[in-house]
This record gives C-alpha cells, structure tokens and sequence, in this order.
C-alpha cells in the first residue's frame, strides 16, 4: 500500500493530505517502468558481452578444440609436404637421372585447380579463410603426391627398360679369349687381304680354329642365319632391340635358326672360312640403327681392365684385315 503524504498549511494551521494528480501519477508510473527497463537493458548487453551462457561456453570450448586439431593437423599437413618435396627431389636428380629421363617441370608438379568458385561453398562462416586455406592446401598435396605416384610409376617401366636395354646391349666378345689365336685386325681404316688397298673395316676379325664356338654378345633374336649377303659367307645376325644389331661373319656352321630368341652367352655358331675370306676367323660388327660402331666399346662384360686395355691396343693397330 502506497504511503501517504501530509503537508503543513500555515494558513489553516494545519495538516493536509497530498493529492497527486493523475498526469503525475502516470509521470511516475511511466519514468518507473523506463527506469526498469533501461537498467534491464544494461544488464542484458553486459550479461551478453560479458557473461557466457552455458551453451556458449560449450560451444567455445569445442571452437577452441577445433583449433588445437587445426594445429596438430597443420603440423601433419607440414610433415607430410616436407615428405612429399624430398621424393620429388630425389625422383629428379637421382632416379630420372639414372634412367637418363626429363625431371617433371615444376609448373606440373605445383599447378593449382581452375575455377575461381571451386571454394565459394565454404565462405561464410567466422572462421572460412582456416578453412579454405586448409581445403587448398589439401587439394594441392593430393594433387603432387599424384603426379608423384604416375611418376613412379613412369620410373618403375623405365626401370624394366633399362635391364632389358642391359641384357639386350653386346657386352661380350663372340669369340672366348681362352680360344683365340689372336685379334687379327680391328674396327677403321685397313689394309684389303685381296687388293692391298686401305678400305674401311666395320668390324672386328677374330682368328681362331674352325669349329670354335661363337657366342650370342646379348640378348635377342636371330633375323637371319644364311649365305646370302655379299662376302659375309655363312652368317648370323641377331636384333637385339632398341636399335642394336650384330652381325657374325665366315662361320663354319650354325646352331640356331630364323625367329629363335637366344640370350648372351649362348652357342650361335662356329668359326669358319666362308665368303671373302683369307683364313679362318670371325667378322663381327655392331650396328645401332643405321650406324655400325667399333665394337671394342661393348667388351665390359666379361674382361679385366688389363685384358680391355690390350684389346683396345690390338685393334687399334693398322695392319691387314682378313676379308
């Protein structure tokens, strides 16, 4: 119950009772409820600013754990690329190297994703550019260690090549040193057995006994075993693929045919005295392509380097060939 209020009146000498009128009742009701209400307001915008409800500490604590994996997941993602970058150096300068291929231009390894919409989905959230950055850094390790895996995968056939380039490449001498008279005469200009005239020699001619074995310098498959090509006599020839061909020359007898694949090492033939010949002795050449190469570059299979470096002496001497 409201209280009530007197006043002293001097002309009646007495008390009265203080009647508020109603405008200044509704004056104070109004600036009450305004008062309230503003403070209510004050309160609001401090509790809103300052004081944390439940659900927004809840959800603070888990944005805050949301960060934390950020950075774990940030220091993987660093892990990971430092990783990548050392496979990508050691697949340029060691392996591509070794197998004598191009290193991937940095423009395919590193290239980014087209469209400039490609991460518009993932704006508008307070933390978006965390966001996007991490989806963009995601994109661009995946798309390395993809480029990273086909070229592995481009080394491992270079590398299935590359022994069948080693196995296919003459390595040998066709002629066993144990079985050689001597090196009668080697690759380059030389003295005709039957006109005395300098006449450049292909190959390398091997003296031995007839009925000597000769052996296959790598492996392929014999194109032609036959008589039919000028002065060569009874001859071998094998492709060995990747461009190389040899050619065996003056044999006494084969021990192969047309279409056999033969490995190095193997028996082809026998040393013998056909053709344009002077004496019993193999003419052997190598060809890559069209081009017929000294053969003594191809005998590092199977000779010391004291035996090569008297073969190389022995060839290199301008004497007389034996056909």
């Amino acid at each position: 119950m409201a209280k009530v209020k007197y006043y002293y009146d001097p002309k009646t000498l007495s008390y009265r009772k203080i009647e508020k009128k109603k405008r200044q009742r509704v004056g104070n009701t109004v600036l009450y409820l305004g008062t309230a209400a503003l403070f209510g307001l004050i309160f609001y915008l401090i509790a809103d600013n300052f004081i944390d409800s439940p659900k927004e500490k809840r959800l603070k604590r888990e944005r805050d754990n949301l960060l934390i994996q950020y950075e774990i997941m940030n220091q993987r993602f660093k892990q990971v690329e430092e990783v990548v970058a050392d496979m990508q150096v050691r697949d340029d300068n060691i392996y591509r190297t070794i197998f004598e291929a191009d290193p991937i231009p940095n423009s395919v390894r590193k290239a980014g994703f087209g469209g400039a919409n490609r991460y518009q989905k993932l704006e508008g959230y307070e933390n978006s550019e965390i966001i996007k950055e991490t989806a963009k850094r995601l994109d661009r390790l995946t798309k390395q260690v993809y480029v990273q895996s086909r070229s592995f995968d481009d080394i491992v056939k270079l590398a299935e090549n590359k022994s069948k380039l080693l196995e296919a490449i003459p390595a040998i001498q066709p002629v066993a040193n144990k079985d050689l008279k001597r090196l009668a005469s080697g690759f380059g200009m030389r003295l005709d057995p039957f006109t005395k005239a300098p006449k450049m020699h292909y190959g390398m001619d091997f003296t031995a006994e007839i009925g000597t074995p000769v052996y296959a310098t790598g492996n392929g498959v014999v194109s032609r075993a036959d008589n039919k090509s000028s002065g060569y006599g009874n001859h071998i020839r094998i492709k060995h693929g990747f461009g190389y061909t040899t050619i065996y020359a003056h044999l006494n007898g084969y021990n192969v045919r047309v279409g056999q694949r033969v490995k190095r090492g193997e028996v082809i033939g026998y040393v013998g005295n056909t053709g344009r010949s002077r004496g019993p002795h193999l003419h052997y050449e190598v060809h890559l392509d069209k081009e017929r190469l000294n053969p003594v570059n191809f005998y590092y299979g199977e000779l010391s380097p004291e035996e090569f470096s008297q073969i190389i002496t022995q060839a290199s001497q301008a004497n007389q060939s034996f056909d």
